[in-house]
């Protein structure tokens, strides 16, 4: 049984003071806290008159973009700072839910620091009151350049930003205008080009990657994002998600294939039938496969 000092009167913060918060960061993924507390009142001796003894547990969840509720795999270990009257005023939880339960008699506030690495942290303040015998509580925390293991797990519980960018151009890839740069087109040109090219577009690939393209290469077996110290030159036969490129990459990728070496091999294969010096026709990359997926393995 934990002994107590009787709870002070707390400051209630101001609405315009609870209010400010830091404009988003774009590079990083948000994703809701809940944290679900339960107590109840207990059969001992309570130190303080009119205080009874109460048992209570926290547990913490992540909230999906429906509203269910998922394990807080994102998180390596959950410490909370209890009142220091607590005889083991921090707690360390290190498995989903992050069940802390003790007891006690009185209100307090805590903070709940939430690891994602040994290093970086979320703390979220949480209130620890008998109001309710059940009652929840949601924050919202921030991961800011999430590894690509990280980012998995975010995904299990709703889209990244990443994601959004990427469907929006796979939904404007069948829509005539809708896009600036045509990705099948793109794709077939890739399957079809020489050693010399291929290794120049690998580099321009390399150069221009980000922790939003997807890359699978012949070790991993499975599109994932492109760690920013991985040497595709180095990294043998490997696929790249043309969706996930970044604006950049596309248009390095675009006029190199299309303008400065596409349009000069065109003219020595027009005899051929499967080429044409015109960008805007639908021949440009002959007929093609149209249900093939849009995904180019490229192999230095």
């Amino acid at each position: 049984m934990v002994q107590k000092k009787l709870p002070k009167a707390r400051e209630q913060p101001s609405r315009a003071s609870s209010r400010l918060n830091k404009l988003p960061d774009p590079n990083s993924v948000q994703r809701k806290v809940k944290l679900v507390t339960e107590q109840n009142v207990i059969e001992k001796p309570s130190p303080v008159e009119d205080f009874p003894m109460r048992k209570w547990n926290i547990v913490l969840y992540i909230v999906g973009e429906n509203g269910e509720e998922h394990p807080a795999d994102c998180f390596q270990k959950v410490v909370y700072n209890l009142h220091p009257s607590f005889e083991n005023p921090t707690q360390t939880f290190h498995k989903p839910p992050f069940r802390c339960e003790n007891e006690g008699w009185g209100e307090f506030d805590m903070t709940i620091d939430c690891y994602i690495t040994e290093k970086s942290k979320q703390s979220l303040q949480h209130d620890l009151n008998f109001a309710k015998n059940r009652y929840e509580a949601e924050h919202t925390v921030s991961f800011k350049n999430p590894s690509q293991a990280l980012q998995q797990i975010l995904r299990e519980t709703g889209p990244l930003p990443s994601d959004d960018d990427r469907l929006k151009k796979k939904g404007g890839a069948g829509k005539k205008g809708s896009q600036k740069y045509d990705y099948e087109k793109i794709a077939q040109a890739l399957e079809k080009l020489e050693e010399d090219d291929l290794l120049r577009v690998i580099q321009i690939i390399n150069d221009n990657k980000t922790a939003d393209t997807y890359i699978k290469s012949d070790v991993d077996g499975e599109l994932m994002p492109a760690s920013p110290t991985t040497d595709l030159l180095a990294a043998g036969e490997f696929s790249i998600d043309l969706y996930t490129m970044s604006d950049s990459m596309t248009k390095q990728l675009w006029e190199y294939l299309l303008y400065e070496w596409y349009m000069w091999h065109a003219e020595s294969q027009r005899t051929r039938g499967g080429f044409c010096k015109e960008l805007g026709k639908e021949n440009l990359m002959g007929q093609g496969n149209k249900n093939w997926p849009l995904t180019a393995m490229l192999c230095p």
